[in-house]
């Protein structure tokens, strides 16, 4: 049966209802600047009312309310939102970082005038060509060396540049890893509390606000997914694996490799297993570290170890005005001492690797002749060997072409006798790690007789004639007693060549002419420095590039295009968040004039409640004193 006093309790719950409500409301409008932060909605059903089915009931004519309770407050969020935001984030992140870099990476390349390095090489080269006129004055040969040892210094700053932005992103590398660290430890704290709160029967909502805002963080660093199967166990995926499953946070740690010069690789701590993310800003500065700045390092040490050995060629064959042959012009710092180029790469205390640069063979070439024979040249790469064959009908210059053009880590010409020179180029790079150092020709086989007896370069065809660098004295497999190989430089040339000092206290070394019949070139003889001059415009072969007009045309092109894509991307990304963003804002967002509203319904709900207990009590007034005696 009902009670007399019921209207109170009725009264009591609208009160107390509408008071939580109006806490809500408050909370909300408080909020309206928090990071993250999702407005919270007050749900007022109605409470169990009196005379439930049963055999026992009252006859009453329907059931009576007991007046209103707040079930629930729970958040307003679009789950299949939030999926598409976190998913979307890692592009953002990505590009964000990415445009940041290469927008550095430009002003490397933006030199005008006297300060870049290709007007520097131009004037280098017009030296060598006032020099040719002018072989017995020393006041020319005096601007050779300025002007090459300003070009050298140009190419030293480009270089540190370059490596300097490489080690800011390693660096960045270190910092994000331990970001994503902390982060995953955070989501992982919260899937606990979340939990133990759910449990009692109560929303957190704070608490699952915060843990998606660090979600949103984290995935704008890494690619991850998130996945709810178990209500009680929420989990963060990321490549394929899992980053955090309930209370348990998977951590990362850094290890550095002599391979990649020291810089950390990323590897699971409890597995020891290398990762290596794709996606978002962790996933841009390992691309870019890796590749990106790697390949401009390796472009520019390509172009200065080609440079600088093609001139150093030219003049160890010349002769200076004091009759001295023999010198370089720039220094050369092999990558090891033995003269084979010999090098124990397991570290056991046995040479078991021949770390050769250039290789050239022994005959004289016509570019348009046709050798007559076939066969197939095999040759190193980066992931397998590459097969060049040739044919008999083709030319020389076609067999040359076709080795520069078949992704093989070796390039050919003609050196200026007409002999075959085959270099080795920067190696490429898998997943961040060398697979060989740059500048080592690692494998040279031919099955026919064109690098054999036609070139001179090899002594035997066939795989027992091959040039192999995984095996002490390699250069033995070339042809011909006076072996003409060079050593493999130390890494990074465009970071230390310097002009030959012995030059430069002796300015009358620098060679300008030929001899001839083994007698010292003539005091004026200028055939020399021409010859120098005219690299310029030669087929030299920067890595796949035929001239070093090309190489700098090329550096310019390949930046401009970089950032044009990144910035095209990141605004593209932009858009999509900003309205994905709004979008979830206008579901979740705190909207003042809403709750206003809200607070203003509430308060009249209150005042209602409040006014329905006073009714209720002057009843119980009439009803105790003023019946009875």
């Amino acid at each position: 049966m009902t009670s007399t006093f019921m209207g109170l309790e009725i009264g009591r719950r609208g009160l107390h209802s509408h008071q939580q409500a109006l806490a809500v409301t408050g909370h909300n409008l408080d909020n309206i600047s928090t990071e993250g932060y999702s407005r919270q909605r007050v749900e007022i059903v109605p409470f169990e009312p009196i005379f439930l089915p049963g055999l026992n009931r009252a006859q009453t004519p329907g059931q009576i309310g007991q007046g209103a309770v707040v079930e629930r407050i729970e958040r307003v969020r679009d789950q299949l939102l939030d999926r598409r935001i976190v998913a979307q984030s890692s592009g953002e992140g990505y590009w964000t970082v990415r445009d940041r870099y290469i927008s550095e990476m430009e002003q490397f390349y933006l030199e005008t005038g006297a300060n870049s390095v290709r007007s520097k090489m131009d004037k280098f080269w017009d030296g060598w060509q006032e020099l040719s006129h002018h072989a017995a004055d020393n006041e020319f040969r005096t601007a050779v060396l300025q002007r090459g040892k300003t070009l050298i210094d140009g190419i030293h700053n480009h270089y540190h540049s370059l490596k300097g932005l490489q080690d800011q992103a390693n660096e960045d590398i270190e910092m994000t890893v331990s970001r994503v660290n902390d982060l995953s430890r955070q989501i992982a704290a919260l899937n606990g509390d979340i939990q133990r709160i759910k449990a009692m029967g109560d929303n957190p909502n704070d608490l699952m606000d915060r843990r998606d805002l660090l979600v949103d963080k984290l995935a704008s660093i890494i690619d991850v997914t998130v996945t709810q199967k178990d209500p009680d166990e929420f989990m963060v995926h990321t490549s394929g694996h899992i980053l955090v499953q309930g209370q348990a946070a998977r951590q990362f740690d850094l290890r550095k490799d002599v391979d990649t010069e020291g810089y950390a690789h990323i590897f699971w701590r409890d597995t020891k297993e290398n990762i290596i993310f794709s996606k978002g800003s962790l996933g841009a500065l390992m691309e870019l570290r890796d590749h990106t700045i790697e390949y401009e390092i390796q472009s520019l040490d390509n172009m200065t170890m080609n440079f600088t050995d093609l001139v150093n060629e030219i003049h160890r064959e010349a002769y200076g005005a004091n009759g001295k042959t023999g010198n370089n012009f720039f220094s050369e710092y092999p990558f090891v001492t033995n003269v084979n180029g010999n090098y124990d790469r397991s570290g056991d205390g046995v040479f078991d690797s021949s770390y050769i640069y250039r290789i050239t063979g022994q005959n004289s070439l016509e570019p348009q002749a046709q050798p007559g024979f076939n066969g197939v040249i095999t040759l190193s790469g980066a992931d397998s060997q590459v097969q060049v064959p040739y044919f008999s009908t083709d030319t020389v210059n076609d067999i040359v072409s076709r080795i520069n053009n078949s992704g093989a880590e070796v390039v050919a010409r003609l050196d200026r006798d007409g002999r075959l020179s085959l270099k080795g180029t920067p190696a490429q790079t898998t997943d961040g790690r060398r697979v060989n150092p740059d500048f080592v020709i690692r494998h040279v086989e031919d099955s026919g007789y064109f690098l054999t007896g036609y070139a001179g370069l090899l002594a035997q065809s066939g795989t027992e004639g091959a040039f192999n660098w995984e095996q002490a004295d390699a250069v033995t497999s070339l042809r011909g007693s006076s072996l003409d190989y060079a050593l493999a430089p130390v890494a990074h040339p465009s970071g230390w060549i310097e002009v030959n000092p012995a030059l430069l206290k002796d300015v009358s070394s620098v060679a300008a002419g030929f001899g001839y019949n083994g007698r010292e070139a003539n005091p004026g003889n200028g055939d020399a420095a021409a010859a120098i001059a005219s690299i310029r415009n030669s087929s030299v072969m920067v890595g796949r590039l035929s001239t070093f007009d090309d190489y700098f045309a090329d550096s310019v092109g390949r930046i401009a295009l970089l950032g044009e894509q990144a910035g095209t991307s990141l605004k593209t990304e932009n858009d999509i968040m900003k309205y994905l963003r709004e979008w979830r804002q206008s579901i979740s967002g705190v909207n003042i004039d809403e709750e206003l509203s809200n607070m203003i319904r509430y308060q009249h709900g209150y005042n209602a409640a409040a006014r329905f207990i006073t009714t209720v009590n002057s009843m119980l007034d009439t009803l105790i004193n003023r019946m009875g005696v």
